[in-house]
């Protein structure tokens, strides 16, 4: 086949159906726990801050899952999104290893994000709720939601991390733009924000703080729903879209990834290049390698518990079995927002438990110095978060030199950067540095939630 710089689909060839590797999980996760019976959750349960459809989707073990024309719709105004091949990336570092990246930065608010946020908008007003609270660390997930509720005439109110509120302000000004109410958290709104800032009026705030936030105030009014952006299973199996056409793509090369590599936060990012290929690997016994890559600066994968833990700050959401540093674990400021969550999504926990995917971590430098190598070469500036994924791939790239071995690696291009140039700004001028989290620190976090830990 001659080279070509974008594997392309056409409309047509979308994917109509998501993946559920819930069908598919040699060993089933251990169902998610009511946060004040500690027994294991009813769905009725979990009505009071999601839509039914939603909920028996994040139940659910049918292996496909159709995918509303209502949400197709609008899929397409930016689905299927480009395969590129990084010729230019591979040259630099002269390299045996072919590097394709799947652009999710091509969606309207430029990231993976309004893969789930759609159908997320859409199910809720099926059930004709009127507002939607959210939180969310840098910005990609806010902006997103704010995309797919404006849609779909929805009100929304997004909790957005504080030290990202300050970092990012034309992130708060693009949800805006879609009629979202954005404010700093922890804040004044809520009693979960105003006990935070009691002990720590300065507090930079976290995802696990914002969380509770959103879900105080949607517990609190029977037309307000709740909305996530990665973590749970319905919102990993959302992303699966852009898996699902990457293996469409391949199929009109000669070629197929030997490693998939995506950063990780909660888990959307990485579940949703990832979880087709696991499932050649269990349907069809391909052997692709699979890294989730964190920052050094909030590792819960590479050297967090495996154990219960709470979603948010306070102890709001459900109990879900994971991979976590204490759901009271705040992370350094870096710039990486959308990676600063204490935990694991319960799938990705279990898979990683049993070997089938890997972890890796990276300092905040190495990305930026990997993001800036990409940019030079390929024309696209990455987010910060997605910088981690592209440090993972140079380090695989430069090890297959050294092997001497031919290797196809695959990477998700979660997001751009363009609203991130203050990040860069200060990479250039020397003003970040590297974050790391000494292991009493992180046995002191994770301690605090002893009275949870059921392993």
């Amino acid at each position: 086949m001659k080279k070509t710089m974008r594997i392309l689909l056409s409309e047509n060839e979308m994917p109509m159906k998501w993946y559920n590797i819930q069908a598919d999980m040699p060993n089933k996760m251990l169902p998610p726990l009511h946060p004040g019976t500690k027994q294991p959750i009813e769905p009725d349960d979990l009505s009071p801050l999601f839509p039914m459809e939603l909920i028996k989707q994040e139940v659910s073990q049918e292996r496909w899952i159709d995918i509303p024309e209502e949400v197709a719709d609008v899929y397409k105004l930016f689905r299927p999104s480009p395969l590129h091949r990084a010729y230019q990336l591979e040259k630099l570092l002269d390299t045996p290893a072919k590097i394709y990246y799947k652009n999710e930065s091509v969606s309207p608010s430029g990231s993976h994000k309004t893969n789930t946020a759609i159908p997320q908008a859409f199910y809720n007003k099926k059930e004709g709720v009127k507002r939607i609270t959210t939180e969310t660390g840098a910005g990609q997930w806010g902006s997103a939601l704010s995309f797919a509720t404006n849609h779909f005439g929805i009100d929304l109110k997004v909790f957005m991390v504080r030290v990202s509120f300050n970092q990012k302000p034309y992130r708060k000004i693009m949800m805006n733009t879609w009629n979202a109410d954005v404010v700093a958290s922890p804040s004044n709104s809520t009693e979960s924000g105003r006990g935070v800032l009691a002990v720590d009026p300065d507090s930079s705030g976290s995802l696990g703080i914002a969380i509770s936030e959103a879900i105080e105030m949607a517990a609190q009014d029977d037309n307000t729903k709740y909305s996530l952006g990665s973590v749970l299973n319905h919102v990993l199996m959302h992303q699966t879209i852009i898996g699902l056409e990457t293996i469409k793509q391949f199929e009109k090369t000669d070629d197929y990834p030997d490693i998939v590599i995506a950063s990780f936060g909660g888990g959307s990012n990485f579940a949703g290049i990832s979880f087709p290929f696991i499932h050649k690997n269990i349907s069809e016994g391909k052997k692709t390698r699979f890294i989730a890559v964190e920052p050094v600066s909030c590792p819960k994968l590479t050297r967090g518990k495996f154990m219960y833990d709470f979603g948010d700050n306070v102890g709001l959401t459900p109990l879900l079995p994971m991979f976590s540093l204490g759901h009271n674990f705040v992370p350094a400021s870096i710039h990486a927002g959308g990676l600063r969550y204490h935990g694991a999504g319960a799938i990705v926990s279990q898979l990683l438990k049993d070997k089938i995917i890997e972890a890796n971590a990276v300092e905040q430098l190495e990305c930026f110095e990997a993001g800036v190598l990409f940019a030079r070469c390929e024309g696209i500036i990455p987010a910060p978060e997605t910088c981690h994924a592209i440090a993972q791939v140079i380090r695989e790239a430069k090890k297959a030199k050294v092997e001497g071995v031919e290797k196809t690696i695959l990477f998700n291009f979660s997001g751009h950067g363009y609203f991130d140039m203050a990040s860069y700004g200060q990479y250039f001028n020397g003003e970040l540095s590297n974050y790391s989290i000494s292991d009493d620190e992180i046995m002191k976090s994770i301690s605090k939630q002893e009275e949870v830990v059921l392993f």
